[in-house]
């Protein structure tokens, strides 16, 4: 495909794109590494952080869909319920998709290490793994002048099909559940340094891909930072990203396979609509073509 309508760019594997919630990942590793440090403790509760309450509270009293049921009992919810999407409801009760409050928990990150959120990923993915055409972007920190041009722009598709430039998005802030720009290469070097145990332990990376448990003992379906489902008696460990009209993109693993399948879009077209309490990637045209490539239909 083409990065850009207009001028007929062509896309390529080192075209870098807003990677939007396929950060969760990095994300994660980024936490499990200041775990091992003995810096951050998943199972501290949010009582011990003191701008937790002010913004739950405030943050439950908005109609967002994200603010619906938020219980805020910081005697109650640990950070592992943030990172794991399970603060919903009386916590750890059940599993809700939920970007805001996975974002947040970049703060109790940054108060554990001293450090910018986006430095902590430079330091424990970006340079580590290899990944030089890749960054972070939020309010106060612009893309480098070479992935800016680069950047593949947003496109939304117009009612009659065809894809048209889309605005550019606002800059957010340094959270945990977005602000990565990457490319196709960058994320496979995240992979494979993932897969070798260069960026966190083995341990750590299987209790990152370990589903979660409800109270009463049910199999959630995510762990920290991946979505996991079966799939013909494999496990299928992933993420989607979406920024509605304008980014998409999905990030596939099939760990007892050696296997890897990753997407980029500049526009919608790689998501499906997920629902926010399942995983389905099944459901995405991407995903079941490859499934069936590999793991039969």
């Amino acid at each position: 495909g083409v990065a850009d309508v207009e001028s007929g760019v062509l896309a390529t594997a080192s075209t870098p794109y807003r990677i939007a919630s396929v950060t969760k990942p990095l994300a994660a590793v980024v936490a499990m590494r200041l775990v091992e440090e003995g810096v951050v403790d998943l199972d501290r509760k949010m009582s011990g952080y003191s701008e937790w309450e002010d913004f739950c509270v405030a943050f439950s009293q908005q109609p967002s869909i994200f603010a619906q049921g938020l219980v805020c009992d910081p005697a109650e919810q640990p950070l592992r319920h943030l990172l794991s999407h399970t603060a919903i409801g009386a916590p750890g009760t059940g599993f809700s998709y939920n970007p805001v409050l996975y974002s947040w928990a970049s703060r109790p990150l940054m108060a554990g290490a001293g450090r910018s959120f986006s430095g902590l990923v430079d330091e424990y993915v970006f340079q580590p793994a290899g990944m030089d055409r890749s960054a972070r972007i939020y309010r106060d920190l612009p893309l480098p002048e070479d992935l800016a041009r680069a950047l593949a722009p947003p496109h939304r598709m117009r009612e009659d099909g065809k894809m048209q430039p889309a605005p550019y998005l606002k800059p957010q802030g340094d959270g945990a559940a977005g602000g990565v720009v990457s490319t196709v290469l960058d994320l496979v070097r995240f992979d494979i340094a993932l897969d070798r145990g260069e960026l966190i332990s083995k341990e750590s990376r299987t209790a990152m891909m370990a589903p979660n448990h409800s109270k009463d003992g049910a199999e959630l379906p995510y762990g920290l930072g991946w979505f996991l489902e079966d799939y013909k008696g494999h496990r299928l460990v992933w993420h989607s990203g979406w920024w509605e009209k304008a980014y998409s993109a999905l990030y596939l693993k099939v760990p007892d396979q050696g296997l890897t399948f990753l997407v980029l879009a500049n526009s919608e077209g790689v998501w499906w609509g997920n629902p926010l309490d399942r995983a389905e990637v099944r459901k995405s045209d991407f995903a079941r073509l490859f499934l069936g490539a590999f793991l039969g239909r």
